[in-house]
């Protein structure tokens, strides 16, 4: 009798890696079957959506078959093997170009894989590509000159931005060719690429995950991070790649599994409301409203330090000047291929002198040491992780409405980086225009784990991304 699969290849959309996994080992499906999938997603999409700088499709299919070959000798790995992951063009990876954004391709000493990627390799991921990045990681809305701007595929008439600097990261994974994104994050470059796409963004606290390998930009701020569809998935990602619990990813997602959204205290704080788009506090009010029926311990917070650190954001914070710091003594051949928008502030952000640079750092040690401490008695802090919708590309063309979009779009997510916090956005509702709205969902340093349990129990109340809010237009 022909055997009936329990999980077919129409169904991986809907279905979390942990289960795709499981289905691979009963082999309801192959890796091969799982690349071919992808391909033919991207065929299908990836004109139109533009998620990757770099795609080899040959490359993605031949590592396909080679895991299929080690899955026939009885060798397992681990929850990823075979499963199509893609990776932000700021990463190492081997056999692939990194261009971090520019017009040219980098040295090779950028193609060498750190810690992150070689996590993943050692499970046998399958890389199915390098997604589009802004140039340098230096923007929030995902948009760069030299290779085009990925499509916010929530749009079918005009072409949104997908949110930066992973700007390629979430729209892969709407487009069906991956089912892992990784990104990195520096004032909120994981956070709002997720919530501007309707995917799950991740946060990891600074130091937990190693940067090495990554094409830098900050060094006091950048992490690594996944993108992912739901927060099941994050958390398989973290279970495998986190040096503190790869040792035993199973026994990690079984302890997570177990909370109940009353374990938690969570705090709502006002300032993250403020001058939002039509739809985007009403989306994330309804949504906590839903949790708090549902259990959940949630009450008003307040702390000064969240429109502190904001202040010094805006001033330019620490990343500016680390920035103008690395393209002068490592990049200084590509200086005049920088983005207009980023050329044009870069004599300011070179000009901060050490005592003032001296200075930011103190004041921000000041500050993050401050929240951890006022955040005592609270699991998690929420709020909208954006508070406006995607611009349109043209709305944006313009260098002045550009840089007040750029400031607005990372006003919330910046907080965290500059306040040494980790943070996880979840799709929760779509605005007035119909573009997604994500949930931040904040807590201390090295909580990490509280905060994927924190995300879980939401996610079981709100449902995943697909159930909550649907399928982008141009992706059905």
């Amino acid at each position: 009798m022909k055997r009936i699969r329990t999980l077919k290849i129409k169904n991986i959309e809907t279905n979390t890696i942990k289960n795709i996994a499981g289905a691979i080992r009963s082999g309801d499906l192959s890796a091969t079957e799982i690349a071919e999938w992808s391909i033919a997603n991207r065929q299908d999409r990836g004109e139109v959506l533009d998620a990757y700088k770099t795609w080899d499709s040959h490359r993605f299919l031949t590592e396909a078959r080679a895991v299929d070959s080690v899955f026939a000798t009885g060798i397992d790995l681990g929850v990823f093997q075979g499963i199509p992951v893609s990776i932000k063009d700021l990463y190492g990876v081997s056999g692939y170009p990194t261009f971090a954004g520019c017009p040219r391709e980098l040295t090779k000493k950028w193609q060498s894989e750190g810690p992150v990627v070689r996590a993943l390799r050692h499970q046998l991921a399958v890389v199915s590509g390098k997604t589009h990045t802004v140039q340098f990681a230096f923007g929030a809305l995902g948009t760069n000159v030299h290779w085009g701007t990925p499509r916010n595929p929530w749009d079918n008439n005009h072409h949104r931005v997908p949110g930066g600097s992973s700007a390629g990261a979430g729209v892969s994974l709407w487009e069906g060719s991956a089912l892992l994104a990784l990104g990195s994050d520096t004032a909120g470059s994981v956070r709002m690429p997720a919530s501007f796409t309707g995917t799950v963004g991740l946060k990891t606290s600074k130091g937990r995950w190693s940067t090495s390998g990554i094409v830098p930009l900050s060094h006091t701020l950048d992490t690594a991070g996944p993108l992912t569809r739901n927060i099941a998935d994050s958390i398989s990602a973290f279970s495998v790649i986190d040096p503190f619990v790869s040792q035993s990813p199973n026994d990690f997602y079984r302890r997570l599994e177990t909370a109940d959204i009353s374990d938690f205290k969570i705090g709502v704080c006002d300032w993250y409301f403020n001058d939002c788009d039509p739809g985007v506090a009403e989306g994330v009010m309804s949504a906590l409203s839903e949790l708090e029926k549902s259990g959940a311990r949630i009450s008003a917070v307040d702390y000064t330090e969240i429109e502190e650190s904001n202040a010094l954001f805006k001033k330019g914070g620490l990343s500016a000047p680390e920035f103008a710091s690395f393209i002068n003594n490592e990049m200084l051949e590509f200086k005049e291929d920088l983005d207009p928008n980023v050329a044009g502030r870069f004599n300011v952000m070179e000009s901060v002198e050490a005592n003032e640079y001296i200075a930011r750092c103190n004041y921000r040690l000041q500050l993050a040491s401050k929240m951890q401490d006022s955040m005592f008695g609270f699991d998690a802090i929420v709020g909208p992780t954006i508070a406006i919708s995607p611009p349109t590309l043209s709305e944006v063309a313009e260098s002045k409405e550009y840089h007040r979009k750029n400031m607005a779009a990372s006003r919330n997510t910046s907080t965290v980086n500059m306040l040494d916090l980790c943070a996880v956005s979840m799709p929760v509702a779509l605005d007035a225009i119909n573009m997604p709205v994500g949930l931040h969902i904040i807590s201390q340093h090295g909580k990490d784990e509280k905060l994927l349990a924190i995300a879980l129990t939401f996610e079981k109340v709100l449902g995943s991304a697909r159930e909550r809010i649907g399928t982008p237009p141009l992706c059905k």
